[in-house]
């Protein structure tokens, strides 16, 4: 399948139409219509690493801190922290006015019990777990960590991106962590309507009159979210040139994902606004499962390795524009103080005849290799489409599957063979921030089921991770680390990093407040 088959359609954008709830005018104007980058499915951040959910947990939930634009952890639901003289003890305090959307007030219990859900699962806290002796609450005001030892990375944990800790009313936090949520009550500045919700369709959110936000200015993800809209409504349009229509006839306002084919043509319009709104670039990932044949194999892993050039994959994404992306043959962010390609070599080869010659040797018999491809979310559709294509010049017994990305969400969880519903390579991205540590690189991690989907176990990885932990705060001993550990997960090619591009969104002039962050969020926008 290339890129452009389906761009046809881009030819009747001007007379196309989309269907969608019908509003007054009224309500259209205190509307923020949202065509979102996939469907949402699941509701649940912990759960579930999919952005499409944690853009979701930004509109409901709020966070204990968060990191502003500058790259330093703020207070947000706490006015604040101290910590003890041996640094063993940090007492965190509330803010008052904190109240959740059923009207119970947050208690310092809520805190604790989001925190140890949210610690089960984050690859950050998994690396600093050890050095926490208890999460307590004091009184209804404030909570505390007790440590074993000093952990200065605590602050960084709590108020990240990547995996933030969203605090839900403790009944729904102590759910188990590997158990999916469905009541979605927070006490962020929207609340999430659930009578509204039809996954594949369409989801709404509407203002928290209760919610009092920090009374600061927004930076990054920090400071005042104001609700300044009435309601946020996401309608899932899975065909671009139908999306590209709707935003350009005034149907919807904000296109988070625009396909980079159509950008030139909503540029032309003088009513779209179309902006680098995230702060970093988008990270393409392909993942091996590593527990099921063949890919439980690593030297079968290195052979596909071989076979793949970055370059073609980020043009099947975002054009021949070099400008709109970059080659990362490396496991940390390029141009971040880690960032290196010690062990990249087989990312150089990008030759599919020494690769079938790998192969061989390897050992393939010809095992089926399952990839399940997301029609709807063009971007990550495009990086499926050069892996089947090398996975068939290979050689290789490829089933290919079309599904929607909230199937393929639900899928991937599955461990089991191929023949009973399992998978053997999946798709993914990440922003850049998400990848530029150690501790909350979530592709890197690799401690078996406790690693992300494809559940490798690399111990060597895992001890490189915590030494980083203890001696990272020196760049010499930080760099010296985050090349042994390039170099050992390029050894075991767990997952195949694909490069980077910059991924612009795309509203209506009227839209007003699309602030720049490394996540897309919706408070602090309204509509002139």
């Amino acid at each position: 399948m290339e890129r452009r088959t389906f761009l046809g359609a881009g030819a009747g954008i001007a007379a196309a139409g989309v269907s969608a709830p019908a509003l007054s005018q009224g309500a259209a104007a205190r509307t923020i219509r949202v065509i979102p980058q996939a469907n949402l499915t699941s509701l649940d951040p912990v759960w579930t690493t999919a952005v499409v959910t944690r853009n979701n947990a930004f509109l409901i939930y709020d966070q204990i801190c968060a990191t502003d634009a500058a790259g330093n952890v703020k207070p947000q639901m706490a006015s604040g922290w101290d910590v003890s003289q041996d640094q063993l003890t940090w007492t965190f305090t509330l803010r008052p006015g904190l109240v959740f959307h059923d009207g119970e007030r947050v208690l310092a219990k809520d805190c604790v019990a989001s925190i140890e859900r949210w610690r089960r699962r984050d690859p950050f806290m998994q690396v600093l777990s050890a050095n926490v002796a208890a999460v307590e609450a004091v009184d209804d005001n404030r909570f505390r960590f007790r440590l074993h030892r000093p952990t200065p990375l605590l602050l960084m944990a709590l108020g990240q991106t990547q995996f933030p800790c969203f605090v839900m009313p403790e009944r729904i936090a102590r759910t188990d962590a590997f158990t999916q949520i469905r009541d979605t009550i927070g006490s962020g500045p929207f609340r999430f309507l659930a009578d509204e919700w039809n996954p594949g369709q369409r989801a709404a959110w509407a203002k928290n009159e209760r919610y009092v936000p920090r009374d600061e200015p927004v930076d990054g993800l920090a400071g005042g979210r104001v609700p300044r809209i009435d309601r946020v409504e996401w309608t899932i349009i899975t065909d671009p040139a139908t999306s590209a229509n709707a935003i350009a006839q005034g149907e919807q306002d904000y296109w988070e994902y625009p396909l980079h084919d159509l950008l030139p043509m909503l540029r032309r319009n003088r009513n779209v606004v179309v902006e680098q709104r995230l702060t970093e670039g988008t990270y393409g990932i392909a993942r091996f499962n590593t527990l099921q044949p063949p890919f439980n194999n690593p030297a079968i892993r290195r052979a596909v390795a071989m076979a793949v050039d970055q370059r073609d994959y980020l043009r099947a994404v975002a054009g021949d524009d070099p400008a709109g992306w970059g080659a990362c043959e490396g496991v940390f962010t390029c141009d971040t103080p880690l960032a290196n390609e010690v062990g990249s070599d087989l990312l150089k080869v990008r030759n599919i005849e020494r690769a079938r010659a790998a192969l061989r040797e390897a050992g393939y018999n010809g095992e089926k290799v399952v990839l399940i491809a997301p029609g709807d979310y063009p971007q990550i559709n495009a990086l499926s489409m050069m892996t089947a294509d090398i996975i068939r010049r290979l050689g290789m017994n490829l089933e290919l599957i079309a599904a929607d990305w909230g199937t393929l969400v639900q899928r991937r969880t599955s461990k089991e063979p191929v023949e009973r519903g399992g998978w053997s390579i999946i798709h993914t991205t990440s922003l850049g921030g998400s990848l530029a540590l150690p501790v909350f690189h979530l592709f890197l991690r690799a401690n078996g089921d406790q690693a992300w989907f494809g559940w490798p176990n690399v111990p060597e990885v895992e001890r490189l991770r915590a030494e980083w932990v203890e001696k990272g705060g020196d760049p010499a001993e930080g760099r010296r680390i985050a090349e042994a550990l390039n170099r050992e997960a390029m050894q075991a090619m767990y997952y195949i990093p694909l490069g980077y591009y910059w991924q612009p969104s795309a509203w209506r002039r009227n839209v007003t407040g699309a602030f720049r962050a490394p996540a897309t969020v919706f408070w602090n926008m309204g509509k002139s």
